[in-house]
């Protein structure tokens, strides 16, 4: 994992980060009417199969819902694509604080000398890492990377950028932070497919500190490949309403044909058995998608534990649910040999190996 020319590289800590509004069954409520009363079975055995109890939403609750009478999608037409981004203006940089909070209660995080940001749901100018890092008093001289629009797979962009710096400094402390505000970008659809693809998504941040000290999970050497034909799968289209989330339903088929190539996995895998890896950090993109990678990797039914556990409690939060999963492993500090792995737009695949830190 380490050279004697290259320090080894350590995700030190994570803390999280969700609003205080469950919008999960409200919006089933909501997507469930919108659709054809023959339709309403199999939405309901779709819902039910996506095993997600909750997802949070930085929308107020002053309304009761957002979609209700007042709420930030009541109406005949929803918010425009500039109103939301307003409210991204706003929100995006308290929720971020409050994972960067969260760390700070791990580990200290004086004498950040890099920022590295990963956002996907949201555009603002000055930036999410200028404005966090003006409201943390980091240092002017801080140096600053903006990870936009690369959907879920950001945080492994986000985290290989971090131990690249490292690398090269290793006196350094890099601040990563992941944050993303799905639930800004709820369609007026009357589709199922498009409503079983929002009905997967919420709101979360998460933040980490990557050094030298040897402190927390060693960061180990990166992967990334994209496959073949499937560029049109997973999309985020920009409409006057919005970011338009396409999710295939052939996603999870195509990433299981994919992990059934021994070449791929052992690139994924640094070469060994994949039920050699004690630990699989696996982008909780939704059930589907995880069983894919458990059935294509015959790994043990508890495998992904942890990423089903993040599913469960929080939906696919785009770039924040890899740490997410990563900061349960993390919490319990029994790592032999890792693996992170995480899907997104392309179709790609990306993620690290990572091991104990001693």
């Amino acid at each position: 994992m380490a050279s004697p020319d290259h320090p080894p590289v350590y995700l030190n800590a994570i803390g999280t980060a969700v609003p205080d509004h469950d919008i999960h069954a409200t919006f089933i409520g909501w997507a469930r009417e919108r659709l054809p009363e023959r339709e309403h079975k199999l939405f309901d055995r779709m819902a039910t199969r996506a095993a997600i109890r909750h997802r949070w939403s930085v929308l107020p609750q002053g309304a009761g819902s957002p979609v209700g009478d007042g709420g930030f999608y009541a109406g005949a037409s929803h918010p425009g694509t500039a109103a939301r981004m307003q409210f991204y203006a706003e929100a995006a940089p308290v929720l971020a604080l409050d994972a960067v909070t969260a760390l700070a209660g791990q580990v200290a995080i004086d004498g950040v000398t890099h920022l590295v940001v990963a956002s996907c749901t949201g555009f603002v100018a000055p930036g999410i890492d200028q404005i966090v890092a003006r409201e943390l008093g980091l240092a002017a001289s801080v140096e600053r990377t903006l990870i936009g629009f690369m959907g879920c797979y950001a945080a492994v962009a986000a985290l290989r950028t971090a131990r690249h710096i490292v690398r090269s400094q290793p006196e350094a402390r890099v601040l990563v932070v992941t944050v993303e505000l799905s639930t800004l970008h709820l369609q007026a659809v009357n589709e199922l497919e498009p409503l079983l693809a929002m009905l997967q998504f919420g709101d979360g941040a998460a933040a980490a500190l990557v050094s030298a000290e040897p402190r927390g999970l060693m960061l180990g050497q990166p992967f990334a490949t994209t496959l073949d034909a499937s560029d049109q799968l997973i999309r985020w289209d920009i409409t006057d309403t919005g970011f338009a989330m396409h999710l295939s339903g052939e996603v999870p088929g195509r990433i299981g044909t994919a992990l059934s190539d021994s070449a791929l996995v052992a690139q994924i895998t640094g070469g060994a058995g994949a039920g050699e890896i004690d630990a699989w950090a696996v982008h909780a993109g939704g059930r589907s998608i995880l069983d894919a990678v458990e059935h294509a990797l015959a790994l043990d039914a508890q495998a992904l534990a942890d990423s089903r556990a993040v599913l469960v409690d929080n939906g696919n939060m785009s770039s924040a649910t890899l740490m997410f999963v990563l900061a349960r492993m993390l919490a319990r500090d029994t790592v032999k040999r890792g693996v992170a792995l995480a899907f997104g737009p392309g179709l790609a695949a990306e993620g690290f190996a990572f091991g104990p830190h001693g």
